[in-house]
């Protein structure tokens, strides 16, 4: 990310010392639409507490947090519209655009079936999964116009939605736990790209954004084993997810 925001600043420099050609005129209100390629990370962890009244041994519970702390890798597609606005003085443009569209994508990760560490030959499996349906963001964008072209770094507010689940299971004693997340999370975006008149109302760009959502987490207290299904609440599970995602699509703008 930090050699792309590099690169968009040298050619944004760059198309200011040749600031002497005359620009086309980016100024006004614009809409239009894009669509591309996304690409997600998710950072997990299933991380269940120790205690002596519970079903853990005291070695269980770390193995199960080390072997469930993994990444979810997710690719998936874009497809949205977006509006703005440019005040051009010269070669220097700023502005503000809003985007939304669908952000579809997903992925899971299954760990085990893991020796545990007191018990072998018995196992433990942890499953988790992660999806994203649509994304918005609200970005700044500052420029310079070269001719045709307009290049442009840009950062704001990116917001999308979150749904995570996992599910831990073992063959010590049939136990079984659970719990998900379905969230609305507020993050940040950050990138650049270019965009190229064609006409004195259309113009073309691609873009890319980096964006990062933090992290979210909840826990649980529905850990059960043995059969009939004895409830073991003091061993708390908390579950975590990181999401950051990158976006890289083209689009197509009329500007009034």
């Amino acid at each position: 990310m930090n050699r792309f925001l590099a690169g968009t600043c040298v050619l944004a420099f760059a198309l200011m010392a040749l600031g002497s050609a005359k620009a086309q005129d980016f100024n006004g209100f614009y809409v239009g639409g894009n669509g591309g390629g996304v690409f997600g990370r998710d950072s997990v962890q299933t991380s269940p507490i120790f205690s002596p009244t519970g079903y853990f041994a005291a070695t269980s519970t770390p193995a199960i947090t080390a072997a469930s702390t993994q990444q979810i890798k997710e690719n998936g597609f874009t497809a949205g519209g977006q509006f703005g606005y440019n005040h051009q003085w010269e070669n220097f443009v700023f502005g503000l655009e809003v985007d939304f569209g669908r952000a579809s994508f997903s992925g899971a990760v299954t760990t085990g079936p893991v020796l545990y560490p007191c018990c072998a030959p018995t196992t433990f499996t942890v499953t988790q999964t992660a999806e994203t349906n649509w994304l918005m963001t609200a970005r700044p964008r500052m420029g310079v116009a070269f001719g045709h072209v307009l290049a442009y770094g840009t950062g704001g507010l990116a917001v999308t939605n979150l749904k995570y689940s996992a599910l831990f299971t073992d063959t010590f004693a049939t136990a079984h736990e659970s719990a998900s997340i379905d969230d609305k999370r507020v993050g940040w975006a950050v990138g650049g790209g270019s965009e190229v008149a064609i006409t004195h109302h259309w113009s073309i760009k691609g873009e890319y954004l980096y964006a990062g959502f933090g992290r979210s987490s909840v826990t649980s207290t529905n850990l059960t084993a043995f059969t009939p299904p004895i409830p073991f609440p003091t061993n708390i599970f908390t579950h975590t997810v990181d999401l950051k995602m990158q976006i890289a699509r083209a689009g197509i703008n009329f500007r009034f």
